[in-house]
């Protein structure tokens, strides 16, 4: 205990170090910084101070060739200082190597791309299963250790570009279900109700699965969207151990009942050039054709509770969940893109009750960017999270306990974060954070607190 008590200690010392080494960092190293669709950030590696001049002339001589590549390191310091399952600290890191060819350049073969990526997952522990003993997200890099294939795919567009036809081993959360502007937060991940709901957790970091995704993007204020995955990344079901089998990325499954995706996108005053607020609006749903147990009866018409029942689930073909997402800017600053200034976001599920753990799930926040003078590329906010248990377990939960188990009624977890991004210098950000969670893993009375840094370096 003491050992576990210092070295959360030392943590925190570190993560305050380096918080103050981004306050010192001269305004005048900072460059703008922007975000890519990983959540993380991009900028210009002409005046990366990390890099030579000889390694940036062979980037750009490749990038004229169509082949470009993206190195990044992401680590996070992080400690549960209060409640939760236990105290301690962990540190947690990912290495993550992408690389894309766009053939139009490099073979003249017009509107065909290629892009991989790999994930080194590294840490001493994770937070939000074994400190705080939740099931929201805590850092969205927590993962089995391990070096991973993520995503493989080739891309051909059609249609004048209007379209286009993706296909290899995807990972749904990249395009699906995501609010842009809520990225620069640690718990921004693949929503709890869809990575409880699915098995495997569905094709989302740290998972992804063979599948065909279909872009429509006939203007810039509406995109269509629709794919259908394998629907077990990794053949584990609802076990707990699906990274561990899946643990290299390379099952490739095809045989599993599918997973169907859809969503529908409408935005206004996306363009840099754009004076007006920006707004964007999507509305999507799911659909996982394989057999799902109920949450109260067992198979036999029994409560599942019951001693004398077969302790079997009953079993339901399929399940489904709808969704929507908002993000809209409410101050957008003279010259700024869609993303400056300040902006409000939310996310919003349902899933059927008999068949889901999770039921009702929402999420929402503000984001202030590039709003100090001082610090041009700075951005922070505050983010909340809520996944309510569905009503059909928690009459499970009473069941048990009216049969005479000791336990409690899961009700809901919350989750609330303030964090501030530091742009140290060009390629480097530090990211001090504040959790606080509310009834993990739903058990009444019971809350956690988590603080610590993130800091990510990117080539």
């Amino acid at each position: 205990m003491l050992e576990t008590r210092i070295r959360a200690r030392w943590l925190l010392i570190g993560a305050l170090v380096v918080s103050g080494l981004a306050l010192a960092a001269p305004a005048a190293l900072a460059e703008e910084v922007d975000f890519g669709s990983d959540g993380l950030p991009v900028h210009s590696v002409a005046r990366n101070l990390f890099a030579s001049s000889e390694a940036n002339n062979a980037r750009r001589r490749l990038a004229e060739r169509g082949i470009t590549y993206n190195i990044f390191l992401v680590n996070d310091l992080l400690a549960n200082i209060s409640g939760g399952q236990k105290r301690g600290a962990i540190a947690q890191g990912k290495f993550d190597g992408a690389l894309s060819i766009d053939f139009e350049k490099f073979s003249g073969w017009q509107g065909l791309s290629f892009y991989t990526n790999f994930f080194g997952i590294y840490n001493t522990g994770r937070m939000r299963r074994d400190y705080v003993g939740g099931i929201n997200t805590i850092a969205e890099i927590e993962a089995t250790p391990t070096l991973r294939l993520s995503e493989l795919w080739l891309e051909q567009k059609f249609a004048g570009g209007k379209a286009s036809l993706r296909f290899g081993q995807l990972a749904a959360d990249e395009e699906f279900f995501y609010a842009d502007v809520s990225k620069s937060f640690l718990q921004s991940d693949w929503p709890t109700i869809t990575a409880i709901n699915l098995p495997s957790g569905g094709p989302a970091y740290p998972l992804s699965t063979p599948g065909v995704r279909l872009k429509v993007d006939p203007n810039d204020r509406l995109l269509l969207l629709f794919a259908i995955y394998d629907g077990d990344p990794s053949g584990a079901g609802f076990s707990e151990d699906a990274e561990s089998r899946n643990r290299y990325g390379l099952n490739f499954r095809v045989n599993d009942p599918p997973l169907v995706m859809g969503e529908a996108q409408f935005k206004t005053n996306q363009n840099k050039e754009d004076a007006g607020l920006s707004s964007t609006f999507k509305f999507g749903g799911w659909g996982h054709f394989g057999r799902f147990d109920d949450q109260r009866y067992a198979n036999d018409g029994l409560l599942l509770a019951d001693p004398l029942s077969s302790r079997v689930p009953l079993l339901h073909r399929g399940s489904w969940g709808v969704y929507a997402t908002a993000e809209q800017q409410l101050y957008r600053p003279r010259g700024g893109g869609p993303e400056d200034g300040v902006s409000l976001f939310g996310r919003i599920a349902f899933s059927p009750t008999d068949r889901s753990p999770i039921s009702f799930y929402a999420d929402g926040g503000i984001v202030f960017d590039k709003m100090l003078a001082a610090r041009p590329n700075d951005k922070f906010g505050v983010s909340v999270m809520y996944a309510r248990f569905s009503d059909r377990l928690r009459q499970y939960d009473q069941d048990l306990i009216d049969f005479g188990t000791p336990g409690y009624v899961r009700d809901y977890e919350m989750n609330l974060e303030f964090n501030y991004l530091w742009q140290i210098v060009n390629g480097w950000t530090v990211q001090p954070v504040v959790t606080y969670v509310w009834h993990p893993n739903g058990e009444p009375g019971k809350h956690a607190l988590v603080t610590g840094v993130r800091s990510i370096w990117r080539y």
